[in-house]
């Protein structure tokens, strides 16, 4: 009886993965996948750097659509131009936006993609639209090293491949901090900017790997330093990681976080 109830079960799924079928909305937003075991809401002023130095602490917008149906196209500039683009007020700015707040913007849409098989499918061209949009910035924690982008926008809407994330953070120090390098890992392409200044750049269709690249030295100053960064991704699982590593590619810990 288990294995026919079993059986019956999975063929229930693939029927309502199925195109054109009425329940297939239903699959998009799913705020079943238990977005705690990633993210938490930030509750206290700052946070420490976890054991390897990553930053854990960042203000995230919902996503941003922006439609492709590979990776290979996100060579450098590409996702400058991409990157370059205003979406909200304040973008790269010293002053963050405050957790909750709204951002109201015209998107280029895609409607929700065939995930027959748990991947994107592409049985037809798609077809695109402008479309208005409202999205939120959310501030979280991270029970991981990694910032797992796409359980973020699974929990809260369809729109989870073929988008945008802009994150952003503050880096709090009590003294210079000299020489130090930002290392960052993102799935797929990113930019990264610290204090307003363009520090690293991911291109090309790649997988999150613990410090995949590195910004030049640059010194991380007493006070105040403002972290941004944006990812891109087509059909594919989005996340990133990112911490800053001394001349011996150690992590620099003797800071603290915040998202004001």
């Amino acid at each position: 009886m288990n294995k026919v109830l079993s059986t019956l079960s999975v063929a229930i799924g693939l029927v309502l993965l199925m195109p054109g079928f009425s329940g297939r909305a239903q699959v998009y937003a799913d705020r079943s996948t238990q977005l705690d075991k990633y993210l938490v809401p930030v509750t206290t002023p700052t946070a420490a750097p976890d054991a390897q130095g990553f930053l854990g602490r960042w203000l995230l917008l919902e996503p941003i659509s922006k439609p492709n149906r590979s990776n290979t196209v996100f060579v450098d500039s590409y996702i400058r131009e991409v990157f370059g683009q205003e979406y909200f007020k304040g973008q790269l700015g010293d002053v963050l936006p405050k957790d909750g707040a709204k951002v109201k913007m015209t998107v280029e849409y895609q409607p929700p993609v065939n995930l027959q098989g748990g991947r994107p499918s592409f049985n037809q061209p798609p077809q695109y639209e402008q479309k208005k949009v409202t999205l939120k910035w959310h501030a979280f924690d991270s029970k991981m090293p990694n910032v797992k982008l796409f359980r973020f926008a699974t929990n809260l809407t369809e729109d989870r491949y073929g988008v945008i994330f802009w994150a952003c953070t503050v880096v709090n120090c009590e003294e210079d901090i000299p020489n130090v390098r930002l290392a960052v890992g993102s799935n797929s392409a990113s930019m990264w900017w610290v204090n307003g200044e363009e520090a690293v750049i991911l291109s090309g269709d790649r997988r999150r790997v613990m410090d995949d690249c590195a910004s030049p030295r640059l010194t991380l100053k007493k006070g105040r330093n403002v972290i941004w960064g944006a990812v891109i991704n087509g059909p594919g699982m989005s996340d990133f990681c990112c911490r800053f590593i001394d001349e011996a590619g150690k992590p620099v810990k003797n800071i603290t976080l915040s998202v004001q």
